[in-house]
């Protein structure tokens, strides 16, 4: 059986920042015949509901800063994905909830410094490693476009 990734929210789980969960019922039956591998790296991290973050370029690198205490929660994350990456390497497909700093795929928000918008194209922290794994990505809302009519 094929196996997926899918963040976890987007299944049920409450473990959004505001604890509440994004349950997508038209993704979960399209997952119907993959065994689906739940995960939430900022809920593993940070417990839920926790501060929002926001993703940070300066320099030329990217980071989930904390939108209450502006601490760098990056590390974290990061070694919770290649962690979770390794413990599953036959994985054919990851799914993330778009716009989100962990697991946005192509449509996490990016800011500068000065919290000025730079991209609403980017890649969260997580989907960042899964796509540096090779693993096919996609957002929930693009997943369902593209295989919904199939």
């Amino acid at each position: 059986m094929k196996k997926v990734a899918v963040s976890a929210c987007l299944l049920g789980n409450s473990c959004r920042y505001d604890a509440t969960s994004r349950y997508n019922k038209e993704l979960v039956e399209l997952l119907k015949d993959y065994e689906i591998i739940a995960f939430c790296p900022e809920d593993y991290c940070f417990g839920s509901p926790r501060p929002t973050m926001d993703l940070i370029e300066e320099n030329g690198k990217i980071d989930a800063i904390s939108n209450l205490s502006g601490a760098n929660l990056s590390p974290c994350i990061q070694e919770y994905a290649k962690a979770f990456f390794h413990n599953h390497k036959d994985l054919e497909l990851f799914i993330g909830k778009d716009r989100s700093p962990s697991c946005g795929v192509c449509s996490a928000k990016i800011y500068n410094k000065n919290k000025e918008l730079i991209s609403e194209k980017g890649s969260g922290l997580m989907a960042k490693e899964a796509i540096e794994q090779g693993i096919k990505s996609y957002d929930a809302e693009e997943f369902i476009k593209k295989y919904q009519n199939q």
